[in-house]
C-alpha cells in the first residue's frame, strides 16, 4: 500500500480496514481538491458506530458520507471525486495499493446510474487507481445496451487496467460481487468483449478473462468449450494460458471434452492398479498412494491424472473432492509408476468423519481405479 495513502492500515485486520484513520485520509484527499468540504463532519459520520460494521457496511457507510458532504448536484461531485484521485498505480502488480478508493466505487454504485456519460468517465479514472469491478455492476444489470456498447470501446484501451475492467466487471459471478442473474442465463453480450480481449498481451487482462469464462462454463460449459476450441486453432502461448485457466473447473470435474481440446483425449488402451500403503489409516496420518500404469497402445499419450477422494460426510454419504497429481506423456508400450501421499487432516472448510471412504484415479477424466480405505478416529 502506498505510503501517501494507507500506511495507517498496513497491520490492521481486513474488516477494519475502513476505520477513522481511513475517513481522515479521504477527507484530506478530497478537501486538497475542494477547499470547502467538511472534513471533521465527514469523519464523524463515517466512523459513528463503525465498530459493529462489517466490511461491506463500512464501505457504504463512507459512500453514504460521501452523498452528504460532497456536492448535491451528482456530476459535480463525480468530478470533485475524479479530480481527488491519487496517481495511476505504476504497473499490474500492486492492484491493491488503491483500497483507500473502494468507497467512491460504491458512490458511483449508488447514485451514478441517471449520470451515465460522467460515471463512466469517472469509473474509467478510478479502475486505474483501484478497480471499478463492482462500481460497474449496476450499470450492466440496468443499462445493458449502451454499458456493454462502451465496454466494447474500451477493450482497446492502452491501459491494460480499464482493459482488465472491461472483462471483469461484467463477470456473471464474481467473488465478493452480486450475481448478474441476466448474464447468468445468458451470457452473449459478454461474448463481444472477450474476443476483442484474447489476445491480450498483459497475464493481468489475460486473467481475467479466463475468469470471466471459467464463470460462465458454470453454468454453460458446452458453450465455453466451444468458444476455447475456436480460439487454440492457431493460438499464441498467452491465448494458450487463457484457454488452460478458463476450462481449469470444467478440467476438475473430469469434463472429456474440455480436456480434449487442452490435448488430452479420452485414455486409450491403457491398465491403471492403484495400491495403498495401509488400507487403514487415521485422522491427522498420511494416505501413501501408489498408481501403476500399463499401456498397450502403439502410440505415445499425454495424460492428465487427477485423484479423488470420497470423504464419508456426517450423515454417512460420501463427497467427492478432486485433487491434481501429474500431467505426464505415457510412452506406446510402456509402464509407468506414480507415487503420492495426501494428508488426512481436517482443514478450515472440511471436518473429517471416520469410516469407509474411497479413493478414486481419474485419466484425461475417466475414471481408471478405485481403491476403499478405513479412516479411524
Amino acid at each position: 500500500m502506498p505510503n501517501n495513502q494507507t500506511n495507517h492500515q498496513e497491520r490492521k485486520a481486513f474488516k477494519e480496514y475502513f476505520d477513522a484513520a481511513a475517513a481522515r485520509a479521504m477527507a484530506a484527499q478530497i478537501k486538497a481538491v475542494m477547499p470547502e468540504f467538511r472534513s471533521r463532519a465527514f469523519v464523524r459520520m463515517c466512523s459513528d458506530g463503525l465498530d459493529e460494521l462489517e466490511f461491506a457496511a463500512r464501505v457504504q457507510r463512507f459512500s453514504d458520507a460521501l452523498f452528504n458532504y460532497l456536492p448535491g448536484h451528482i456530476p459535480d461531485a463525480l468530478e470533485t471525486l475524479t479530480r481527488s484521485l491519487p496517481p495511476p498505480l505504476p504497473d499490474c502488480e500492486a492492484v491493491t495499493d488503491g483500497w483507500l478508493q473502494w468507497p467512491i466505487g460504491q458512490f458511483i454504485a449508488d447514485h451514478g446510474l441517471p449520470h451515465f456519460e460522467e460515471s463512466i468517465q469517472a469509473m474509467e479514472a478510478l479502475t486505474t487507481r483501484f478497480s471499478s469491478e463492482f462500481a460497474i455492476r449496476p450499470f450492466v444489470e440496468r443499462r445493458p445496451t449502451e454499458t456493454f456498447e462502451r465496454l466494447l470501446e474500451l477493450t482497446s484501451s492502452a491501459n491494460p487496467h480499464v482493459r482488465r475492467w472491461c472483462s471483469e466487471g461484467c463477470r456473471p459471478r464474481l467473488p465478493w460481487g452480486k450475481k448478474l442473474h441476466a448474464l447468468v442465463a445468458d451470457p452473449s453480450p459478454i461474448w463481444p468483449i472477450l474476443e476483442a480481449l484474447k489476445n491480450d498481451p498483459e497475464r493481468y487482462v489475460q486473467k481475467s478473462v479466463a475468469n470471466n469464462l471459467n464463470d460462465i462454463a458454470k453454468d454453460h460449459p458446452a458453450d465455453v468449450i466451444a468458444k476455447c476450441r475456436s480460439w487454440s486453432k492457431g493460438a499464441t502461448e498467452q491465448r494458450q494460458w487463457i484457454i488452460g485457466r478458463a476450462l481449469r473447473t470444467l478440467v476438475k470435474n473430469g469434463n472429456g471434452d474440455a480436456l480434449a481440446v487442452l490435448g488430452y483425449p479420452p485414455p486409450n488402451n491403457i491398465r491403471a492398479k492403484l495400491k495403498l500403503s495401509a488400507r487403514s489409516v487415521k485422522i491427522g496420518d498420511r494416505l501413501e498412494i501408489g498408481l501403476d500404469l500399463t499401456s498397450v497402445s502403439p502410440t505415445d499419450q499425454k495424460l492428465m491424472v487427477d485423484y479423488a477422494v470420497h470423504y464419508v460426510r456426517k450423515t454417512g454419504e460420501l463427497s467427492k473432492k478432486v485433487f491434481k497429481w501429474q500431467q505426464t506423456t505415457l510412452a506406446a508400450n510402456s509402464r509407468l509408476t506414480l507415487k503420492k501421499h495426501h494428508a488426512m487432516r481436517p482443514t478450515t472448510t472440511r471436518v473429517l468423519y471416520p469410516g469407509r471412504h474411497l479413493l478414486e484415479v481419474q485419466i484425461n477424466g475417466e475414471s481408471m481405479a478405485q481403491v476403499e480405505f478405513t479412516l479411524d478416529g
